[in-house]
């Protein structure tokens, strides 16, 4: 197992949420963590080492834990559960790694990227044996709507994948066509993740469709606030680049939000900068703007209601101390930003 990520904490310095509902699901967590590194044995050295290289370098399982806690919630458990959690978590470092190339980065959860290290190519290819691996854990659970959801959930994020690409550079994107992005790329997973737990559980119902919603909100509440940070945060905060977004010529809610409020010339500032025309010091101007038309607190207010929907979606649900720790994910997700 590799090394677990220091506790997170609250202003008051309680435990943050993430790290309350891994203590309730210690034991299915630590079968998870086994089944992973089972699943990541290879005879070929480069596929164990570079995917060992993202995967235990301190990421919080926040996607994991969700179906982990999603199938306990409605009285399931077991392996079934347990290896999709573990599917979900080589979807998401799967995507990862691609993004790392796609995106040309340097840095990962507060190390170098994979690509860095190890080069674009083997990057690639070692997403692509996650991928793989994940579908063996699906089809050994033996439950065929489980591996629809997770397949289906694969294909919307790849297409998100593929509309973020299509959308760069392009400083005209709206606000409408950003959100689309943000629930193919980020909140699908986070969706199937909650879904596939509690239909692994038997709850192919009501139940499942709520936890869906929870996790589909959830994810855009995430996403809203990485966006944020992008032009607010420290690198060791995120565990990558501030300003990542802004040099891949991404246009991100806060930009939307600073683009639209903004007159001609910062309009055309953002049409030359998103284009692609960028020089050392348009990142600073670029945050003085997002901070001068209030920007980032607009994008976490989003994020805000997001992360309220998701809490909502779950008052239909049993009331136990899964429920009550799911509850309190969204808060933590926001709270990242301070």
């Amino acid at each position: 197992m590799g090394p677990a990520a220091k506790p997170a904490k609250t202003k008051s310095g309680a435990p943050h949420a993430v790290d309350r509902l891994a203590a309730l699901l210690a034991e299915d967590l630590a079968a998870v963590d086994a089944i992973i590194h089972q699943y990541l044995a290879s005879p070929v050295g480069t596929i164990p080492n570079l995917a060992a290289h993202l995967i235990d370098a301190g990421g919080k399982r926040i996607r994991p834990l969700i179906t982990l806690a999603a199938a306990r919630l409605v009285g399931g458990g077991g392996d079934g559960p347990r290896k999709l959690a573990a599917a979900v978590e080589f979807i998401h470092s799967a995507t990862l790694l691609h993004d790392d190339v796609v995106d040309v980065s340097s840095m990962r959860r507060g190390k170098k990227s994979a690509n860095v290290v190890w080069g674009n190519s083997a990057s690639v290819l070692v997403g692509d044996f996650l991928f793989a691996r994940s579908f063996n854990l699906m089809v050994e659970t033996g439950d065929i709507q489980v591996l629809d959801i997770l397949a289906r959930a694969a294909s919307v994020i790849a297409e998100g994948e593929v509309m973020q690409l299509a959308a760069a550079n392009d400083a005209e994107t709206t606000r409408e066509r950003y959100m689309e992005i943000v629930a193919a790329k980020t909140a699908a997973l986070f969706a199937a993740a909650a879904r596939s737990g509690a239909v692994a559980a038997g709850r192919a119902g009501p139940e499942a469709t709520a936890l869906e919603t929870y996790g589909r909100e959830l994810g855009l509440a995430f996403q809203l606030v990485d966006d944020a940070l992008d032009y607010g945060g420290a690198s060791e905060t995120m565990g990558k680049n501030a300003g990542d977004d802004f040099r891949e010529g991404k246009v991100t809610l806060p930009v939307i939000f600073a683009r639209d409020a903004g007159d001609e010339t910062e309009r055309a500032f953002w049409r030359r900068v998103v284009g692609g025309e960028r020089t050392d010091d348009d990142f600073h101007r670029a945050v003085a703007l997002v901070k001068r038309h209030n920007a980032i607190a607009l994008t976490i207010d989003a994020a805000r209601a997001h992360a309220q929907a998701a809490r909502d979606a779950l008052k239909a649900l049993p009331a136990n101390a899964y429920r009550e720790a799911l509850e309190a994910l969204p808060e933590f997700v926001v709270e990242r930003a301070y």
